[in-house]
């Protein structure tokens, strides 16, 4: 970085990510996270209950897979055409379609509705999540990066106080199907007049005239790739559903579809842990992986084995919410100094202490295994901005949309594959005779892995 350089980021650093030159691009960017979190935030509890009203039970891992399923295919999708043309495009196509997947999985009749409702929310969330990240790589100096992901950890603040217990509640007293309802007319007027705002060039933000010239740009997405991919994403997720024959064909299909195609999408090296971006890459993976499995099997185990009340899981997830929220503020302000790779390391060996509580939790009070989800949530709060924050320093500017997009494909990558795993030994222990209760604790001593992986190759992600 030349004196020219660090004098005018510097400068930026002092003015803040709501002075006049980022004020409207931060005010966007805060507004687009509340209506995700909103939304987002008030459906996964509800999942648990909705499965079990449409018997489908066993088929949880599907309807929670598609979603990420699809998400792989919306992040290249995202990712690729926020380097090509901008993030705003992408970004106000994800908002539109999410409002409509609400509907699809409000009216469902069947738990493949469901499914399908969710893929396509995860279509919408993945364009979302990546066009947002990219964005901020695209409209920020580096030193202001830190900050505005906490903001958008913060702003889901609200969301997380109001939609989880309230989302519980009107599934405990009155419908589940009255959450995706009330989710989808809450959010189409906000979205409509996001769009609006979307439509003028906001000061900060990266328009045409600041983007790479042609032939720097990203190569056209590798659609094909990434629905093959989420293809076989799909089909690992119903193997898992059941112990038979069929369903191990299902497996070894999805599993040899992400086997071929995955590698074209992530840097080189990635799954070898290879120095730099390829490792930010990979623990992007591993850590969402682990905390989008407790987040989907904890609930499903309380709701389901112990009796516990959807109103109460829905405060457990309010609590989770908040504590991701407060972590990424703690490092973007009072750990600034730390460096990044420490944090994750610190975040990992939290998260392994929220899966022994879930161990612990299925034998225990009830009580114990809830205490999983904040805990696992203040792992991931401390070491998620700081993975992205790594990732972008490894990138060049005109390639911070595709590196986001890899990010994000792994990140669902390492959510299907770790939540088909614990829903795979789940399953099997069921099917030997165990009781239920027998398999969510095996389930759950599973995810020790990954985050302790996280903690041995953080070195490996450090900032040159």
């Amino acid at each position: 970085m030349t004196d020219e350089q660090h004098t005018l980021d510097t400068r930026d650093a002092e003015a803040g990510i709501f002075s006049r030159p980022y004020a409207a691009a931060t005010t966007t960017f805060a507004v687009v996270m509340f209506l995700t979190g909103f939304a987002a935030l008030a459906v996964v509890p509800t999942l648990p209950t909705a499965v079990q009203d449409l018997d489908g039970v066993s088929l949880f891992p599907v309807v929670a897979g598609c979603f990420v399923a699809a998400s792989l295919l919306g992040g290249v999708l995202g990712g690729h055409w926020a380097d090509r043309s901008g993030a705003r495009r992408p970004l106000a196509l994800g908002i539109v379609l999410s409002v409509v997947t609400l509907l699809v999985s409000a009216s469902s009749v069947s738990v493949w509705q469901l499914a399908a409702g969710r893929f396509l929310d995860g279509l919408a969330a993945g364009m979302v999540a990546v066009s947002v990240t990219t964005a901020i790589g695209q409209s920020y100096p580096e030193s202001l990066r830190p900050r505005m992901l906490a903001l958008m950890s913060a702003s889901w603040v609200i969301p997380s106080l109001v939609g989880p217990p309230l989302a519980g509640v009107v599934a405990d007293w009155w419908s589940w199907r009255a959450v995706f309802y009330g989710l989808a007319v809450l959010t189409a007027l906000p979205a409509v007049a996001l769009m609006a705002v979307l439509r003028r060039p906001a000061d900060g933000t990266a328009g045409p005239a600041d983007l790479p010239p042609e032939e720097e740009r990203a190569a056209r997405p590798p659609l094909l790739v990434a629905a093959l991919l989420s293809l076989g994403a799909a089909l690992g997720q119903y193997g898992v559903s059941g112990w038979s024959v069929r369903h191990l064909l299902f497996v070894a299909a999805g599993l040899a579809l992400l086997v071929v195609f995955a590698p074209k999408l992530l840097p080189k090296g990635t799954w070898r842990g290879a120095r730099g971006l390829p490792t930010t890459v990979l623990l992007r993976g591993l850590t969402s992986g682990s905390y989008f499995t407790i987040e989907a099997l904890v609930p499903l185990m309380l709701i389901t084995e112990r009796d516990v009340a959807p109103v109460t899981v829905g405060v457990a997830f309010t609590v989770s919410a908040v504590l991701w929220a407060g972590a990424p503020w703690v490092q973007g302000k009072l750990l600034q100094d730390v460096a990044r790779h420490r944090l994750v390391v610190v975040g990992a060996l939290i998260m392994a202490a929220s899966v022994a509580l879930a161990v612990a939790g299925c034998f225990g009070p009830p009580a114990t295994a809830l205490a999983a989800m904040p805990l696992a949530a203040v792992g991931m709060g401390l070491l998620d901005p700081c993975v992205t924050v790594l990732s972008l320093g490894h990138s060049a500017p005109h390639r911070q949309g595709h590196t986001t997009s890899a990010m994000q494909t792994n990140m669902n990558l390492g959510q299907v594959v770790v939540l088909a795993m614990a829903s795979g030994v789940l399953n099997a222990c069921i099917s030997s005779g165990a009781t239920a209760l027998d398999g969510y604790a095996v389930a759950f001593a599973l995810l020790l892995a990954p985050p302790l992986l996280v903690a041995a190759l953080a070195v490996r992600a450090r900032a040159v």
